[in-house]
């Protein structure tokens, strides 16, 4: 493809500028890479939860000491 070389060119019609702006605004966008998705937000609910780590431990008294506030 020479540099003189049209990249596309209307063959029926005689579109007006405003109509080839947008075909070329349609195809400019259609070509860039889709950007990755922003990351799920953490509900205030799930993020309120305690974490894993603060499971009560295993022994004697495991089971008094799992209803106490942390």
């Amino acid at each position: 493809m020479s540099a003189e070389e049209p990249l596309f060119r209307v063959v029926r019609g005689v579109p007006t500028a405003e109509e080839l702006a947008a075909l070329v605004g349609a195809i400019v966008a259609r070509s860039r890479p889709v950007a990755a998705p922003a990351p799920a937000a953490v509900s205030t609910w799930a993020r309120s939860a305690r974490p894993a780590a603060a499971t009560p431990g295993v022994g004697p008294g495991a089971w008094r000491s799992s209803g106490l506030p942390r």
